[in-house]
């Protein structure tokens, strides 16, 4: 008898739960600190909109090289269906809960700090736009390759790996130099 160990049902529910009690806390946290004022809440809502934007960067960079390998598995195979399980708990425990914290917690601090305003602030924003259209295709290509539809070739997904690098140096460089 196999036993289900990291990849079966039971333990897709533990990560479920752990992810989920991690967000109510993540959240319940950001909403204790707007009960504190708006002075002392900025930097700890600043420092958790850097942390969901690290943890949502690493699922963007990860994602293309699972499909890689995903693409050297046979289709049907035991290491086939690793790959999409892997994939898909990354995709909906990781990306998913942090690009909406990213969103909620940017908008917030990009209108309490700047009033939506700053010509380096809307090309960031059109950056940020980017790089979730680039998440959400990872999310068709994720349920593709549940299907046993190997979507792309592996120098695709090699190429598709850079995307989100330089999505992310160049909100980097709007944040930190702010050109325009």
């Amino acid at each position: 008898m196999k036993s289900e160990g990291e990849t079966g049902t039971g333990a897709g529910r533990k990560a479920r739960l752990r992810a989920s009690i991690a967000l109510v806390v993540f959240v319940g946290f950001a909403g204790l600190l707007f009960l504190i004022g708006k002075e002392r809440a900025f930097l700890w809502l600043k420092a958790l909109h850097v942390i969901a934007v690290i943890s949502w960067m690493a699922g963007l960079l990860y994602m293309p090289r699972l499909f890689i390998y995903h693409m050297d598995a046979d289709k049907g195979s035991v290491q086939a269906e690793t790959f999409s399980i892997m994939e898909q708990r990354l995709m909906k425990v990781i990306m998913h809960p942090a690009m909406g914290l990213s969103w909620l917690l940017g908008l917030y601090l990009a209108w309490a700090a700047y009033g939506f305003m700053g010509g380096w602030l809307h090309a960031k924003i059109a950056a940020v736009v980017g790089l979730t259209a680039v998440h959400f295709y990872f999310s068709r290509a994720v349920k593709a390759f549940q299907r046993g539809q190997y979507v792309r070739t592996a120098r695709f997904w090699r190429l598709m790996n850079e995307v989100p690098t330089v999505l992310m140096i160049a909100i980097v460089i709007l944040v930190i130099v702010k050109p325009f």
